[in-house]
């Protein structure tokens, strides 16, 4: 019968739309509205602000070039080693040139003696001690002074064919920022035998 058939028709017609919509029902409640603070062309689809991608990756890219620069030793603290040869003895220092504020670093004077040597005697300039904190001096010097405004370091004698080293602990002020001449002379009494001369630069 055709009534019959179409009713059945508009029946199944019916059935299926209703299973869509109970199918599509959850699938739209799960989705959120959009923001009203968002506009997708804007936020999404960066449209008119295709630039900021590119502001944002040099950002990153400068950052990654100072992390790299800071692996080369560009900002410290790998010691390097500085000499300076005489006919009676060799001075060699060995210290960092490059360090920051607030870091702890050690540096190390090695003095082999060519010749006797009755008193030896280390002159250290202002840029040791100016900004610095100097923790520890090992081994302690037979005496201490002040020469011309540099630091004097009396070590006693040192006969020939032997080495002297002496150790030093320091920590660098968080305000002390710039370069510095780390002047480093070897006197045998009050007779210059040989010097160094040397500039560490201190990044903040």
């Amino acid at each position: 019968m055709p009534g019959a058939s179409l009713s059945a028709l508009l029946s199944s017609a019916g059935l299926k739309a209703e299973r869509r919509k109970r199918r599509a029902g959850p699938e739209s409640a799960d989705v959120a509205d959009i923001p009203d603070q968002l506009v997708l062309r804007r936020h999404r689809d960066l449209i008119g602000r295709r630039h900021d991608v590119w502001i944002r990756r040099a950002l990153v890219a400068l950052l990654a070039a100072f992390l790299v620069a800071a692996l080369l030793n560009v900002f410290g603290q790998r010691p390097t080693t500085t000499t300076a040869a005489a006919s009676v003895a060799t001075l060699s220092v060995y210290s960092p040139s490059h360090v920051r504020g607030g870091l702890y670093f050690e540096a190390r004077f090695h003095i082999t003696a060519r010749s006797d040597i009755k008193k030896a005697v280390l002159v250290l300039g202002t840029g040791w001690l100016e900004g610095m904190t100097i923790n520890t001096i090992e081994p302690s010097p037979v005496n201490e002074a002040s020469q011309d405004g540099n630091l004097s370091l009396e070590l006693g004698p040192i006969p020939a064919g032997h080495s002297y080293l002496l150790f030093m602990q320091e920590q660098v002020n968080p305000t002390n920022v710039g370069r510095r001449p780390q002047t480093v002379d070897l006197y045998d009494g009050t007779t210059l035998l040989t010097s160094i001369r040397r500039t560490i630069t201190i990044f903040p």
